[in-house]
C-alpha cells in the first residue's frame, strides 16, 4: 500500500503524458527515456516488491523506511542510495515558548541508470518546487544527473534559508543582551532554543558535503557527460558555504550564551554593591540610636539637645555615605 504516487517520464527531454508505477521497470533499460517516480509513505511490502523488480538493495530499502536515518550516500553495484533532509523554518522562530523552529523532512533517493525514485515518509515537503526547478533548468536531456542536481539544489536552498533565519534570530538576541527591561529567564529560554535548533540544523547540513562529493566521484568514474559538472561544482560550493555559516553560528550562539552569563554575574555584583551600600546607611542610625538608648548619663542625656545632636549626626552621616556610594555607582 502506497499513500501517494506521482512521477514523470521524458523521452529525449520531452515530457510524456502517461505515467504509472508499473512502467518504471519497463523504462529502465531504454536509454531514450528518463523516469522519475515519487512514493509517499509506502508500505514495506510495496517498496520491497518494487525493489525486487528494479534490483534494489534490501538494506537500502530498510534504510528508506526506517523511522530515523542519518544523512548519507551509498553506492551499491546496481544503484546509488542517498538520504537527505529538507528543512522548513517556523516563521515565529525566536519567540519564547514556541517549540522547535526547525522541521526536517527526509527524502530517500534510489538512482539507477535513467531512473530516479524518491521515497518520502510524509507529504509535508512540497515536491512542486522540485518540479519547478527541473522545468527552469531544462536539463532533463542530461539524464538522471540533472534530476538529482535539481532535487539537491532545492534541499540546499532550504538549508540556506534556515541558516539565514537562525542568523537573524541570533542578531535579535544580541541586541537584547543589554536591554535591562528584558527578563533574564526569557533571554535564557530563547538562547537555549536557538542552540537546540542550530544543533538540529547542523546534523543535516554537515554531512551534505559527503553526499555531493560521492555523486561527483561517481560521475567521473562513470564518465558521465560533462555538461552538469559546473552545476555540481556550484552545488558543492553552496554546501560548503552553508556548512561554514552553520559553524560560525555555532560560535556565535556559544559566545552569546557565555556573554549572557557574564552579564548576569555583573548585574548580580551591582545588586550586591547596592544592598551593601544601603545596609551601611541603615546601620548608622541603628548604631547611633542604640548608643543613645543606653541607660547611662552622657552629654545630652535626658535633654532635648541630645535628641537634636543625635538627629544631626544621623542625617549628616547618612547623607555623606549616600553621596559617596552614589559617586562610586554602588547605588
Amino acid at each position: 500500500m502506497i499513500e501517494k504516487v506521482q512521477g514523470r517520464i521524458w523521452r529525449h527531454g520531452e515530457l510524456q503524458d502517461d505515467f504509472n508505477l508499473g512502467m518504471v521497470s519497463d523504462c529502465i533499460d531504454d536509454n531514450d527515456l528518463l523516469v522519475w517516480a515519487d512514493l509517499v509513505n509506502p508500505s514495506h511490502e510495496a517498496l520491497t516488491e518494487l525493489a525486487s523488480e528494479l534490483d534494489l538493495n534490501t538494506f537500502a530499502v530498510e534504510d528508506a523506511l526506517a523511522a530515523a536515518e542519518r544523512v548519507k550516500a551509498t553506492s551499491y553495484p546496481t544503484h546509488k542510495f542517498i538520504t537527505v533532509y529538507a528543512v522548513d523554518v517556523d516563521p515565529d522562530a525566536g519567540e519564547p515558548q514556541r517549540g522547535d523552529a526547525i522541521h526536517t523532512h527526509r527524502i530517500s533517493m534510489f538512482i539507477k541508470h535513467n531512473a530516479l525514485i524518491t521515497v518520502r515518509l510524509s507529504d509535508e515537503f512540497d515536491m512542486n518546487q522540485v518540479l519547478e526547478r527541473w522545468d527552469q533548468m531544462g536539463g532533463q536531456q542530461h539524464g538522471v544527473g540533472a534530476l538529482t542536481h535539481g532535487l539537491l539544489d532545492v534541499v540546499v536552498d532550504g538549508h540556506f534559508d534556515a541558516v539565514q533565519e537562525l542568523d537573524d534570530s541570533i542578531e535579535d538576541l544580541e541586541s537584547l543582551l543589554f536591554d535591562e527591561r528584558r527578563r533574564g529567564s526569557e533571554l535564557q529560554q530563547r538562547t537555549y532554543q536557538l542552540r537546540k535548533d542550530l544543533v538540529a540544523l547542523r546534523r543535516v547540513v554537515m554531512p551534505m558535503r559527503e553526499v555531493v562529493s560521492m555523486i561527483q566521484r561517481s560521475r567521473l568514474e562513470n564518465k558521465a557527460p560533462s555538461e552538469l559538472d559546473p552545476n555540481f561544482t556550484d552545488l558543492y560550493d553552496h554546501v560548503l558555504r552553508a556548512t561554514e555559516w552553520t559553524e560560525s553560528l555555532r560560535d556565535m550562539i556559544t559566545s552569546l550564551f557565555e556573554t549572557n552569563l557574564s552579564l548576569q554575574d555583573a548585574r548580580l555584583n551591582t545588586v550586591m554593591k547596592k544592598l551593601t551600600g544601603w545596609a551601611a546607611i541603615i546601620a548608622v542610625p541603628t548604631a547611633v540610636t542604640g548608643f543613645y538608648g543606653q541607660n547611662v548619663p552622657f552629654p545630652g542625656f535626658d535633654h532635648s539637645g541630645g535628641f537634636i545632636t543625635s538627629s544631626i549626626i544621623i542625617v549628616v552621616t547618612v547623607t555623606t555615605l549616600y553621596l559617596v556610594f552614589k559617586r562610586r555607582e554602588w547605588l
